[in-house]
């Protein structure tokens, strides 16, 4: 039986592929613990501290682990919209991986600004490698289609959480805690 000759390029794509997996983590209830602090940068490019730089002021984290979280994400976004929430939103993609904090961040960045308007750039803050690796650790990956929706207080602590999938009647309860919050 002959052998056939290696594929270098499928080799280097498996090896991409495995490099670029990261290990799940269990779900888990961060409630009333701190956002842990985290380096990113939106989508102008420009360094963000979390969750040092929303301090003082409660605001709403949405995090995403796959791409795929984007249709939820989007979907609480609209919600937020249609009840007028006047929290602030900060989305934040945590891409795990090795491979991509190392090789893929200027690529996965210019997709995201390719497909979001210049007006939202500030508020898609992407973190990579051991920061996305502790906002991951924070709330588990299991689900990784369902975004992360924390509200956070003046201080960093979380004081709602939610990781099922899109809820109108969720999506009430968190912007009455926010606006709770905003009254402290």
């Amino acid at each position: 039986m002959k052998r056939r000759p290696l594929n270098p390029a499928a080799m280097l794509a498996g090896l991409l592929v495995l490099a670029g997996c990261d290990t799940a983590s269990p779900d888990r209830d961060p409630l009333g613990e701190p956002f842990p602090e985290v380096l990113g940068r939106d989508l102008d490019d420009r360094e963000i501290s979390l969750p040092g730089d929303r301090a003082g002021a409660p605001w709403i984290a949405m995090i995403g682990y796959v791409q795929a979280a984007q249709f939820d994400i989007d979907r609480w976004m609209l919600g937020m919209l249609q009840v007028e929430a006047e929290v602030p939103v900060v989305e934040i993609p945590a891409v795990g991986g090795w491979f991509p904090a190392t090789f893929l961040q200027e690529t996965i960045d210019d997709g995201m600004r390719a497909g979001i308007p210049r007006e939202s750039w500030d508020g898609v803050i992407t973190l990579y490698g051991d920061d996305a690796r502790r906002v991951r650790d924070l709330t588990g990956t299991g689900h990784p289609r369902n975004a992360r929706v924390l509200l956070l207080d003046r201080e960093g602590t979380i004081r709602w959480f939610w990781d099922e999938g899109y809820s109108p009647a969720r999506l009430l309860e968190l912007v009455e805690t926010a606006r709770d919050l905003g009254t402290e």
